[in-house]
Formats: structure tokens, sequence, C-alpha cells
């Protein structure tokens, strides 16, 4: 028997390169965590406020979900869903409460054997919440043994942070998607590294 609470758990990632690594967190972690990450078919966002549609993101996916995890790939950063998933995730409202949240950094990132890894190729509104002393937010590697317990303990970790520091969820939403290669120019000039958390396997 686990020695850690239940917790339902958001996954936000990027669907067409980091599915292998959502399928297999789903499969270790069967049970225990609630499936609704956001398709690009899911939401027709032509017409809607970015405001209304991080609304829905919250309300009709995230729903009850307690620990969101971020599995960060080599183009999460650049995702418009990841971002908004993020931010719903941060955001208390009259139904729900915020989420804790963790990020996973996938053995395709290119910082991934690095002993830091850098802030411009983590999605901003998780790299926000990873400063200071007490973070909101904490990000780690992929186990390389694939142990499930230590996943577990980051979503318990998450979890009983939520009441903590609050989270920085100030930054503006994305609009779309962003291009790698621009965006990486775009913030080179502000670029910093992190060094990886306490925990690496």
């Amino acid at each position: 028997m686990s020695k850690f609470s239940r917790h339902k758990v958001f996954i936000s990632y990027h669907h067409e390169k980091d599915q292998k690594y959502a399928d297999m967190l789903r499969a270790r972690l069967a049970g225990d965590f609630v499936d609704k990450s956001v398709h690009e078919e899911d939401i027709d966002d032509r017409n809607l406020k970015t405001t209304t549609i991080r609304q829905k993101i919250r309300d009709e996916f995230i729903a009850d979900a307690t620990v969101s995890i971020v599995l960060i790939g080599p183009e999460t950063y650049t995702r418009k869903h990841v971002d908004w998933e993020i931010g719903s995730s941060l955001r208390k409202t009259r139904k729900n409460s915020r989420c804790g949240l963790v990020g996973i950094l996938l053995p395709n990132h290119p910082d991934y054997a690095k002993q830091k890894f850098s802030e411009r190729l983590i999605p901003p509104r998780l790299s926000a919440n990873v400063k200071g002393n007490d973070p909101y937010a904490q990000i780690y590697r992929w186990p390389k043994n694939n142990r499930t317990s230590h996943i577990r303990q980051w979503i318990e970790e998450a979890f009983q942070r939520r009441d903590g520091t609050p989270p920085n969820n100030a930054l503006k939403p994305f609009a779309n998607n962003r291009k790698p290669v621009e965006f990486r120019k775009r913030i080179r000039k502000t670029d910093r590294t992190f060094q990886s958390r306490r925990r690496t396997f």
C-alpha cells in the first residue's frame, strides 16, 4: 500500500512531442489522478477571449484536480495551451481551489543531463514560480529508473505547498503558440540558469 495520499492530478504537456511520457505517467500512476488534459481540438478558441478560454480550461477540464504536473519537453515552453493550463491551475475560483504545481524535465529536453537548466527553455509561468527560497512550485528530472514513488512524493509535496507561498500568475497569457527559434532569440537577453532541484535520480 502506498504511503502517499491519492490526489487528482492534471497533466499538462506538448501532445505532439511528449505523448509517450504522458502515457507512461498515466500507466504508472493509474487510479491516482484525473486525466483531463486539453487537446487542441477541445476548445474552439477562434472567437473566444483568452480569459474565457482560461476559465473553461479551469472549470471544464482541470475541474477538481488538486495538483498539476507539467511535463517539460524540448518545446513545451512555446505552447499556448500549456501556458493557459498552468495559469488556470494557479487560479482560485468559486468552484475550485488552486492546484499544487510541479514540473518534470523529460529525457528529451536539451538540459536534462545538465546540472543546471536554462530558464528560457522552461514554460515562463512555471519558471516564475520556482524562484526564491520558498517557491510555490518545484522542477525535477524524470527518474532514470522510472521509480513512481519519487513522482508520488513530488505530487504530495506540491499538494502540501498549495497553502504556502502565493503563486505568481501575473504574466500575460500566450495569445498563440510561439516558434522555438524566434522565442529563444527574443528572450536571450534575460536568460538565466537554475540549479536542478533537490533530488535527481
